[in-house]
């Protein structure tokens, strides 16, 4: 089979690749041909190693019990470090803000993985987070201080002001990084310096 693209026939399965390619976040149609291009001239190997990268993270990787950070058991390697600090949880809308602010070196505590934020146009409520699990922590482990590490964006902050009105009546310490951060912008693209000062300068709430 063919498949008529911009660039002339492309045969089926290079297609293919190309179209799931640009699925990707990030992934234009151009950069997914290259990428596409790049696996066919690339060796045999090469290409199976990644098929097959992909498959075990799909089937071997999957959520902390306890935090909802990514791991390969029930809890993830934060969680059963037995060095970090007990008493402070940093709450972050995804698993990469965990790598991001992990980089930073300036923070030893806990985290909690909401896996998003609030956003009803979207139609991410409150029930389609990990707040309550959140929660239930707090009200379980021996928390002292909640920092809320939201995206400085319309929808973090929407999130982090539900967050401190739900975590008010509890009576833990509740802050939020200092504003070097850029307005607008997410966690995962602030460079190691600005996150980390963000980190150490956090403000109470």
């Amino acid at each position: 089979m063919t498949s008529r693209g911009d660039s002339g026939i492309i045969v089926e399965p290079v297609a293919r690749l190309i179209e799931e390619l640009g699925k990707l976040p990030g992934i234009g149609p151009k950069t997914a041909s290259r990428l596409t291009f790049f696996l066919l001239r690339a060796e045999e190997g090469q290409s199976r190693t990644l098929a097959q990268a992909i498959l075990d993270m799909r089937e071997r990787v999957t959520f902390c019990t306890r935090c909802f950070n990514i791991t390969v058991g029930d809890l993830c390697l934060i969680c059963q470090s037995q060095s970090r600090d007990q008493s402070k949880i940093c709450v972050v809308e995804e698993p990469l803000d965990v790598l991001a602010i992990e980089r930073t070196g300036s923070y030893r505590g806990l985290y909690h993985v909401l896996h998003g934020h609030i956003a009803p146009l979207e139609g991410i409520y409150r029930e389609d987070l990990k707040i309550d699990q959140l929660l239930a922590r707090v009200r379980s482990e021996p928390v002292d201080e909640i920092i809320l590490a939201m995206n400085p964006n319309t929808e973090g902050e929407a999130t982090a002001f539900l967050l401190l009105r739900d975590l008010a009546p509890l009576g833990v310490r509740v802050t939020r990084p200092a504003r070097g951060l850029p307005t607008g912008g997410d966690l995962e693209w602030a460079d190691p310096d600005t996150l980390s000062s963000a980190m150490e300068g956090r403000r109470e709430l």
